[in-house]
């Protein structure tokens, strides 16, 4: 488990950067939701590469990335990247996270996520961040839906998964839409 040097907190969760430390634990974690995962994002390597690969995208000014811990343990239950971040006139990027399999239904993501926004609107001072979301996949969207994101669009064949172009669901929240669901502390 890496140091927990927490970037915000909620009640039960904190976010901060991932870093190599975490290789152990989060491999263990994708190993264990291979199933519940595999639907939605294909097969993934939980590789010393593929997550050393990550990091290095992380330490682009493009993308971030996050593990949600939960606070008096420091344990993971779940990850959430900011990609494809874009300056100048439109201040936006996509939303990209997973939960683990042994956390799912117990709010996590929902904190977390929230605590995401909140660092992505006040820090990286973005305006706008969306998330891609195959229609079917109806945790992630009701995920989306608590956090009054607004469903923005249908992108027909968007994303590469499992061997077929997948449909996906667009959905977005600006900074000013999301300033209702502060974590104050």
């Amino acid at each position: 488990m890496a140091t927990n040097t927490y970037l915000l907190q909620g009640p039960r969760v904190a976010i901060r950067h991932i870093d190599r430390d975490d290789y152990t634990e989060v491999s263990g974690l994708q190993r264990e939701s291979a199933d519940m995962l595999s639907r939605w994002l294909g097969a993934r390597e939980a590789t010393v590469e593929a997550f050393e690969g990550s990091l290095e995208r992380f330490k682009q000014p493009t993308h971030e990335g996050f593990v949600i811990c939960q606070r008096d343990t420091g344990a993971i239950v779940g990850g959430i990247n900011i990609n494809n971040i874009v300056r100048g006139s439109l201040q936006c990027g996509t939303l990209g996270y997973t939960s683990y399999a042994s956390m799912t239904g117990r709010g996590y993501m929902t904190e977390g996520l929230r605590l995401v926004l909140q660092f992505a609107f006040d820090q990286l001072e973005l305006h706008r961040l969306e998330a891609n979301i195959q229609p079917d996949n109806t945790p992630s969207l009701n995920l989306v839906k608590r956090l009054d994101f607004q469903r923005e669009g249908y992108s027909a064949a968007f994303q590469f998964v499992n061997g077929e172009w997948r449909d996906h669901e667009r959905w977005a929240i600006t900074a000013d839409a999301a300033a209702g669901h502060r974590i104050e502390r």
